[in-house]
């Protein structure tokens, strides 16, 4: 049996194809066949924080392509070979005896020797929506930090974002999603957030005033047009990757992400935020961008 490696990840620099050798060729649950391949241009949604859907395209077998119908985690217990996908994998990432890969869902039932060649071919446009949509939501987050910093809190707030600001988005966000051109992100406005020194019923009042605030920011931010870089501190799927941008002052901003990224904000025609109140414990903001 040969011994399965992590999968190198070939999606925090822009490239959509890849030549690959196949490590594992296996039948799926669900239908159709799980592959694993040494390297991939390919992003698998997280099985712990899957806000970031994954990737759509197509595996090329000898001149063949075949449609991957979804992209996942997934874990290689290296004594027995045993493939656990998703939520199915029983260990924390980096364990010993363990190696963590993408797997790649083919609905087409494939059968494939390890080491076999196969071409990846990632859905470049559909990616390249995502990865806006996903660095929108960081620099609305960071927009709204800005904007509520001097005007909605009463006390000091001893956790402070990238940029110095009080981080209402981390105490308060309970949810996130990243869609086509799209960050979805959910707040609670509750009672430890007001312990904290947050002045919410006035946030809510003054809701509009905040929207156009931060729309001014992004704005401003989208016509500088600063490189966004993916700092790698390795190619393996489970190594940790960080979104950086130096949005203003040449101060550097740094947020740990695995997700798609653009490239600049020039990449950018429009980055604008609308809310929605769910209720006076419920906030939602929506952040839509356009290439």
């Amino acid at each position: 049996m040969s011994v399965v490696t992590p999968t190198q990840v070939l999606f925090a620099q822009p490239q959509w194809q890849a030549k690959a050798e196949i490590q594992l060729c296996l039948p799926a649950e669900c239908g159709g066949s799980w592959l694993v391949t040494d390297r991939t241009p390919f992003h698998p949604v997280s099985h712990i924080w899957p806000d970031h859907p994954a990737d759509q395209g197509e595996v090329i077998i000898d001149g063949r392509r075949y449609a991957v119908a979804g992209c996942y985690t997934g874990a290689v217990e290296l004594a027995s070979g045993n493939l656990f996908v998703g939520k199915d994998i029983p260990v924390k990432r980096d364990t010993d005896g363990w190696a963590f890969v993408v797997v790649h869902h083919t609905e087409h039932a494939l059968e494939l020797a390890a080491g076999a060649l196969v071409e990846l071919d990632v859905d470049k446009v559909r990616q390249q929506a995502l990865s806006r949509g996903h660095s929108g939501g960081h620099l609305s987050s960071l927009a709204l930090n800005k904007v509520l910093h001097h005007d909605f809190w009463r006390k000091d707030a001893s956790r402070k974002d990238e940029m110095g600001h009080y981080d209402f988005h981390s105490y308060a966000q309970t949810e996130s999603q990243v869609s086509e051109d799209c960050s979805t992100d959910t707040y609670r406005l509750g009672k430890t957030l007001r312990k904290r020194g947050l002045n919410s019923a006035d946030l809510l009042q003054r809701l509009d005033e905040v929207e156009a605030r931060i729309n001014q920011q992004l704005e401003a931010w989208r016509m500088a047009g600063a490189a966004v870089v993916m700092r790698c501190e390795g190619k393996a799927l489970t190594d940790s990757r960080y979104w950086q941008c130096e949005l203003e002052n040449d101060v550097l901003i740094e947020i740990p992400c695995g997700g798609t990224h653009i490239g600049s904000l020039a990449d950018y025609s429009k980055i604008t935020v609308e809310f929605q109140i769910v209720s006076d414990q419920e906030l939602v903001m929506i952040t839509r961008t356009a290439a």
